[in-house]
């Protein structure tokens, strides 16, 4: 049977087996590098004529190579492994979406589980088909979900070294010797020596991931050596310089995933790449109550209709909970969930078939929905980079294999998916929120946003810098109380160009904008684009909700970029022409037996002289399906045709007889 990770046994002469003895000189080894060292400390030394503040910037890179040392691990791995996890980042140490501290993600389960799953809010149909009443799910996770050893390592990893749980979670340099310990306690426990090789750890490498079968733990090895081979130097969120040099000939031993003693998951029945690990969990497709069904709806994708979106979700909840929900025929449904400690992928619902997870019929019908792991606002929110490369594997092989673009009126988050009616607005979603990077995101999907005119270009794409980007939020863990000071994606919206102007306001919510996490009303994230309505020094105005947003861009720390594009505005000789949360087909084109579905327009306007970037051209297209019977499903295709635009945050369609398009 496979001991877990979390739970070593100690070996003679292993940090476990030392006692208190070693214990205190493994912690006073430490102790130059528990914290900012003094500017006399950090001029001397080896870092000969370094001054204070270079050498600072060095601790972190100093912390690897001195518990590498200790541990008997090589730096090679132990920064390779750091990397996967956190890109070597601290986040001054608070938790990630699954209870992980510091570079090394030592979880703690304390931190970890949250019973708030994503749909059971009551705010928003998930199916978002005003056709049949809405499907509510289950309020509460279970609470009785037994914790997995891999949201377990941080106490172990105390146990190891003899430092405290405290400075494990909260001191970056404490994080990594403790995940030496670990390291160094899982090589032993498979039987391996303390090799000076790195192409000896592949086993205790899949055997950290924590992952319980092969071809997750697998998967996750080989992105760590892939990380090893290629090598990487970054500044991380504290300013620490920390590099990687490339190993190009490594070649690690795979061989030793064998004796791990991990089940073997069939990736049978997946629709996934070859480079990530990925299973079978189906979402039950069952009649059930008073001639109702869940909890998704069969098709013929993309025979029948096209995938022109794929929508990023985060679950609000743990992964066991999670993968128990989806599998509730009362529940709702999504394509994929993917892990946060090791990038697993479980499938759920095919890509021919339609999960119930937008908010919108139209665009469920049209996309496929990944769950993301994680929290939007609370603990923390960081995401695993082990999570960022898997999802960004998968979303790329089903752009290529359904023809979706690879940009942000496609990619979509689930806080841009439009509310499908006026009365939906204020309930639509809001996550996977402010935190996710999307830029490092896109440079992973090999579409790096970048800019694509010239210094004066009329459109823009919204580009801050993550890490240095921190607008202020409120309301994470409680209602108006400040977030922790965190990268973020968007940028904040003015009705002038001044901080203290009042902040844009979204008519559709109903509300007074404010600085609240999920305050979507006066936003705008990476990678969406704008028609440019003005400028005044450091500020750049765009046109937003029918109004001038401006925001600041800097030329020294610019927010967006130059770039170019297709935009439309009011045809010739109206004041204005409706915005619409759904690209539905026009009355005649309903056949007999199929109720014709209301072209609703919401409660905005799209006002002349105003111009708003294209997405692309898309057939009033509705699919019906309201009964569990699939030889009753049609899909209705009219005449109109629309425009997918970026109005707000979240895009909107405008029908294509009520404006004039032109190139930016």
């Amino acid at each position: 049977m496979r001991r877990s990770v979390t739970h070593p046994r100690p070996v003679p002469g292993s940090a476990g087996a030392r006692g208190a003895t070693a214990a205190v000189a493994s912690a006073a080894l430490l102790l130059p590098l528990l914290g900012a060292a003094s500017p006399a400390t950090e001029s001397t030394g080896s870092t000969g004529s370094m001054g204070a503040a270079g050498a600072s910037a060095t601790l972190l890179q100093r912390a690897f190579s001195t518990a590498a040392a200790e541990y008997s691990v090589p730096q090679s791995v132990l920064l390779g492994v750091s990397y996967l996890q956190s890109r070597w980042d601290g986040h001054a140490g608070a938790p990630s979406v699954t209870g992980g501290y510091g570079p090394m993600h030592l979880t703690d389960a304390r931190s970890a589980l949250t019973s708030a799953p994503h749909h059971s809010e009551g705010t928003e149909d998930a199916r978002g088909d005003d056709a049949r009443p809405p499907l509510r799910p289950r309020t509460a996770l279970p609470e009785d979900a037994e914790i997995p050893p891999r949201l377990n390592t941080l106490l172990s990893a105390a146990e190891l070294t003899g430092l405290r749980p405290e400075d494990l979670r909260t001191d970056p340099m404490a994080n990594v010797a403790g995940g030496a310990a670990l390291l160094a306690a899982a090589q032993r426990d498979l039987g391996e020596p303390l090799s000076a090789d790195p192409a000896d750890w592949y086993g205790a490498v899949a055997y950290f991931s924590g992952a319980d079968d092969t071809a997750t733990g697998a998967a996750y090895a080989n992105d760590v050596y892939d990380v090893i081979r290629t090598g990487a130097e970054r500044t991380t969120d504290a300013g620490q310089w920390v590099a990687l040099p490339a190993q190009p000939r490594v070649r690690p031993r795979t061989d030793q995933l064998r004796h791990i003693g991990l089940r073997t998951a069939s990736a049978a029945g997946t629709e996934c790449p070859s480079t990530v690990s990925c299973e079978w969990i189906p979402a039950p497709y069952e009649q059930f109550g008073d001639n109702d069904y869940g909890n998704h709806d069969t098709g013929d994708r993309p025979a029948s209709q096209s995938v022109d979106y794929i929508v990023v979700h985060d679950t609000e909840g743990g992964w066991e909970g999670v993968i128990d929900l989806v599998q509730d025929p009362a529940y709702v449904s999504w394509n994929y969930s993917l892990r946060s400690t090791d990038g697993h992928i479980a499938q759920h619902v095919k890509g021919k078939d339609v999960a119930w997870h937008a908010g919108n019929w139209y665009v469920n019908a049209k996309s496929i929905g990944l769950e993301h792991e994680g929290f939007l606002a609370a603990p923390d929110s960081w995401y695993t980079e082990a999570m960022y490369r898997s999802s960004a594997r998968l979303v790329a092989y089903l752009a290529a294999k359904y023809g979706v673009p690879l940009d942000r009126r496609h990619i979509l988050g689930h806080d841009t998916v439009p509310g499908p009616t006026t009365a939906s607005v204020p309930g639509m979603h809001t996550d996977p929120g402010p935190y996710w990077d999307w830029r490092h995101y896109f440079e992973l999907l090999g579409r790096p946003f970048e800019a694509t005119a010239g210094q004066n270009g009329s459109l823009v794409t919204i580009l801050p810098e993550y890490a240095a980007n921190q607008p202020v939020y409120t309301g994470c863990t409680a209602p108006g109380g400040p977030c922790a000071a965190h990268g973020s994606s968007e940028v904040r919206l003015y009705s002038d160009h001044s901080g203290t102007a009042p902040l844009i306001k979204d008519i559709g919510l109903g509300t007074t904008p404010g600085t609240g996490v999920n305050d979507l009303s006066s936003r705008a994230s990476t990678g969406q684009q704008y028609a440019v309505a003005d400028r005044w020094e450091d500020w750049t105005a765009i046109w937003y909700l029918g109004q001038k947003a401006w925001f600041r861009n800097p030329a020294q720390q610019p927010t967006a970029v130059p770039a170019s594009g297709t935009v439309v505005t009011p045809k010739d000789g109206v004041d204005s022409v409706p915005v619409y949360g759904r690209a539905y087909p026009e009355a005649a084109a309903y056949p007999a037996g199929v109720p014709a579905q209301a072209v609703s327009a919401l409660p905005y306007r799209l006002p002349k002289g105003q111009k708003y970037v294209v997405g692309g051209t898309v057939p009033g297209e509705y699919y019906y399906a309201v009964t569990f019977a699939a030889d009753t499903h049609r899909v209705v295709v009219g005449k109109d045709l629309y425009y997918e635009i970026q109005y707000g945050h979240r895009v909107a369609f405008v029908r294509a007889a009520d404006v004039r398009v032109s190139a930016s």
